[in-house]
């Protein structure tokens, strides 16, 4: 960044609600749903880990997908939750641009994890003889590394547009945390082709990737008219489970990053519910539909107990 034509090195964040009462109120109750997106999506991964009995690819992915839960939530709500006692909320420019590659990148590898994992779904209920032959190792490892990689690429081409804006200021963000239409407002130039890019590189992956979720999920559902009642019922559980995670994530995004920027305080509710509540949701999502799950913590805890006992 050029610093003669970069006078801010500071931003100050709005925040998301003014009054300080609100404020301590949302503190307690976002702290405790940070506390249990960590602790739930850490024993996600710590009990496919450990679990002799959930090596399958669908929990191979589960353990990644809960990993990226944690990151996820990591690069925006502690920085949130503590703002929320702090009089003046502020972040320096680079840890603005930090915020938002950190931000992009878990929340678009997240996105690629979920068209893999349904990916995995239509070949284990489509082709049930050669899941196994077609789902191999090698290959799992391929399409999380490729997750990885795409969130990589994205997030690049967006740092790659902001660090060459030029602020001079004011130095105000109307949210809670760094994004890069509440950032290009405090461009001193005209930020509309920006903004274009931005949307198509957001906005499209998403809606593309919902697309092809969608697609895939009625092919799914189309297949399994040919399966025994119980085949469609143990099926049926895993995908629906898979879809509300789906539609949770996506449909704040969708709403969000495919339409013109505007700075409603809906924008910035909406924000919180993907940021702060939905990776707390998934994990219970997954483990109270997901028997083996189940099975298998219970199976981790009484080891633990036994072994402290």
């Amino acid at each position: 960044m050029e610093s003669s034509t970069n006078n801010v090195t500071e931003l100050i964040f709005t925040g998301l609600f003014q009054d300080p009462e609100v404020q301590r109120v949302c503190f307690v109750v976002f702290l405790l749903v940070y506390l249990a997106t960590v602790v739930g999506n850490g024993l996600i991964v710590l009990t496919v880990n450990v679990s002799k009995s959930l090596h399958s690819p669908m929990f191979f992915f589960l353990s990644y997908l809960s990993l990226v839960e944690i990151t996820y939530s990591s690069t925006v709500v502690p920085k949130f939750i503590t703002d929320l006692l702090s009089k003046i909320k502020t972040i320096s420019l680079k840890g603005c641009v930090a915020q938002i590659f950190f931000f992009h990148f878990f929340g678009v590898t997240e996105i690629f994890l979920l068209v893999v994992m349904a990916y995995d779904r239509y070949v284990a209920i489509c082709k049930p003889l050669h899941y196994m032959n077609i789902m191999s190792r090698p290959l799992c490892h391929v399409l999380v590394t490729g997750s990885w990689l795409g969130g990589f690429f994205h997030s690049i081409i967006q740092i790659i547009i902001t660090i060459q804006l030029p602020f001079c200021g004011p130095n105000v963000i109307d949210h809670y945390f760094c994004d890069l239409q509440p950032l290009f407002k405090l461009a001193c130039t005209d930020t509309s082709v920006e903004g274009v890019i931005v949307l198509a590189n957001s906005g499209l992956i998403a809606l593309c990737s919902f697309l092809i979720l969608v697609s895939s999920y009625i092919v799914i559902l189309f297949n399994l008219r040919n399966h025994s009642a119980e085949g469609r019922r143990k099926a049926l559980s895993t995908c629906a489970s898979h879809i509300t995670v789906v539609l949770l994530f996506f449909g704040p995004a969708i709403f969000l990053y495919m339409r013109p920027s505007s700075t409603f305080t809906e924008d910035k509710l909406v924000a919180v519910f993907y940021t702060v509540v939905t990776p707390m949701l998934n994990p219970i999502i997954y483990t109270l539909r997901n028997a083996e799950v189940k099975i298998a913590m219970r199976r981790l805890w009484g080891k633990k107990n036994s072994g402290m006992e």
